[in-house]
């Protein structure tokens, strides 16, 4: 009876051990940290070697990399469906927000590599996720743990785009309620907003707001702005020039860090949704909490921030395909 009481207490000892490690490494999703570790066990590496390859001769797609992960996660959740094309010009791609992107040759390329290294294994949801984490590292960012697992959507809509990614005239309460229907919090709204630290923009994408803000015809601009900042950004884009692009962080577009919220703190938030920050107490909290420095606090929220967005929609198990090809379905 002793050897048996004995027995069951080393079980539940294990157990005690084992348990909390397993449930730390798998999420609710079917997503875990390592998911190809026996696949393909190389995976991770082989993008990361791509990116850096690929930053160091055109660092300029460091911007348009780490959004594809926002604009693929927020339309039908993180399944790679940004990436497919349509024969009628109808994808999720063709959508005006998603024109801007670039950087799709460069998602074709790390697949290229994994498919020679192990066919029908990695998916396409999964590339985008683990290079949105390699550009910030590669980008002077720190890294986190990316979880894996993702499975490739089979369908992909131009109006779904329209409808889920938020516009840069989005005010506070508009994207409180896009971030609360895709389960992320006010946290994750101001520190994800923090990827607007690296990458350009169009003129069109502010131009409501350095000409004519009032409706009336006039030359007024949005009052929440820096008229010093306002009087740069007319030189670039003027009212009837062409639609140029600026840096979303004039002096240091090509290198994530935290200097973002300084910028935000001194109205000079390039977009009207930089700028509803402040109309919040507590994003405005944090913009305050990180205008003067505090970037290892904000890299570690950054990559938490990036792992919750990583759960949303996701299709595991036998749901999706692992596409071969990214830009079509098998």
């Amino acid at each position: 009876m002793a050897s048996s009481n004995r027995m069951l207490l080393k079980q539940l000892l294990y157990l005690a051990l084992v348990m909390p490690m397993i449930f730390s490494s798998v999420n609710g999703n079917g997503l875990k940290v390592g998911f190809y570790q026996k696949s393909c066990p190389q995976a991770e590496a082989i993008a990361m070697n791509v990116i850096k390859e690929t930053l160091a001769v055109a660092p300029s797609l460091s911007g348009p990399l780490l959004r594809m992960f926002f604009h693929d996660c927020f339309v039908r959740g993180c399944d790679g469906s940004v990436l497919l094309d349509s024969p009628t010009k109808q994808a999720e791609k063709d959508a005006i927000p998603n024109q801007t992107l670039r950087g799709y040759e460069i998602i074709d390329r790390v697949k290229t590599a994994l498919e020679l290294h192990c066919p029908g294994v990695v998916s396409c949801a999964d590339i985008i996720a683990l290079v949105s984490r390699d550009v910030v590292v590669q980008t002077g960012g720190a890294s986190w743990e990316v979880e894996t697992g993702r499975r490739d959507g089979r369908v992909s809509l131009l109006n779904d785009a329209l409808n889920n990614l938020p516009p840069p005239t989005f005010n506070i309460n508009s994207l409180r309620k896009l971030f609360q229907q895709k389960g992320l919090s006010m946290k994750d709204l101001v520190v994800l907003s923090g990827a607007h630290t690296i990458g350009i923009s169009e003129c069109s994408s502010f131009t409501n707001r350095l000409y004519n803000f009032s409706g009336k015809g006039d030359n007024s601009f949005d009052p929440t702005m820096d008229p010093y900042y306002v009087a740069a950004l007319r030189k670039k884009c003027t009212k009837n020039g062409p639609n140029i692009f600026v840096e979303m962080h004039p002096g240091s577009s090509k290198k994530f860090d935290v200097h973002y919220y300084e910028l935000v703190s001194k109205n000079r938030g390039l977009f009207q949704s930089d700028a509803a920050l402040l109309d919040n107490a507590e994003t405005k909290s944090y913009v305050e909490a990180h205008k003067s420095g505090n970037q290892g606090s904000f890299f570690k929220d950054f990559g938490v921030s990036m792992v919750h967005m990583g759960r949303i929609g996701v299709l595991t198990g036998t749901s999706g395909e692992v596409r071969r090809v990214c830009s079509k379905n098998n």
